[in-house]
């Protein structure tokens, strides 16, 4: 059963603040990036799209996608928390300074992304009958 729009929106709303927060928070405990090599890398950014991506799978394997709580954690908490915009943006710069880490930094967030999200997904799915009596 899905939830009235307004509701909808009022949970994507809360989320969101809730998972931007909480990116903040992770900004602060991942300071930005100074210097050349690896310490050039968006760190606070990586870990929150990785991160944001296994949750997702895991919401994704759990809760259909209508349910009041996926809405609030997936598109709310998550939305918030992982950011695309960050990434873009981080990715650019470090371009500027050097450009094969950069290219490095972006294939690797995109393909360490999906496979945490197909990670969360296969964690979090549960396992029939038949697979938990012979696995």
């Amino acid at each position: 059963m899905t939830s009235p729009i307004p509701l909808r929106l009022a949970l994507v709303a809360a989320g969101g603040a809730i998972g931007t927060a909480a990116r903040l928070g992770l900004g602060l405990a991942l300071p930005a990036p100074a210097g050349g090599g690896l310490g050039a890398v968006p760190w606070a950014t990586l870990v929150a799209n990785l991160l944001g991506a296994f949750l997702i799978g895991v919401l994704a394997a759990r809760l259909p996608g209508s349910s009041a709580v996926r809405i609030l954690l997936g598109t709310g908490v998550l939305g918030g928390f992982t950011t695309y915009s960050a990434f873009a943006v981080g990715t650019v710069t470090l371009w500027h300074a050097q450009p094969w880490l950069a290219a490095a930094y972006a294939a690797g967030s995109v393909v360490l992304g999906i496979g945490a999200a197909v990670l969360g997904l296969a964690l979090a799915r549960p396992r029939s009958a038949h697979a938990q009596a012979h696995g």
